[in-house]
């Protein structure tokens, strides 16, 4: 179960990010109170899953999952530059999230 809560935080912490750009510098109030409230979930869902995960691991994943989604979605939603190098980069942060989920 902790790793499902890590996943889910992860995914909040993609929702907050790509949120950021909607905010227009939280100007807008709709997006900006949707991208806080996945702020504080993601947050709050991180602490409930280091409870029984390693603090390290967790971190990492979370911040990797965060990384992975929020770049794919700059590119899908933004139209961010794909390159080799960017996705090589990316590959290498999935690598790093499996082995070390491999590892817990």
């Amino acid at each position: 179960m902790a790793w499902f809560t890590l996943f889910l935080a992860g995914l909040l912490e993609i929702g907050w990010a790509v949120g950021l750009k909607y905010t227009d510098g939280f100007t807008r109030p709709l997006p900006t109170v949707l991208t806080v409230g996945s702020m504080v979930l993601s947050v709050a869902l991180l602490g409930l899953a280091v409870r029984s995960l390693p603090l390290g691991t967790a971190y990492a994943i979370w911040t990797g999952i965060g990384t992975v989604g929020t770049v794919a979605l700059g590119i899908f939603l933004f139209a961010e530059p794909v390159t080799a190098a960017r996705l090589g980069c990316i590959g290498l942060i999935v690598a790093g999230i499996a082995g070390l989920k491999l590892t817990a």
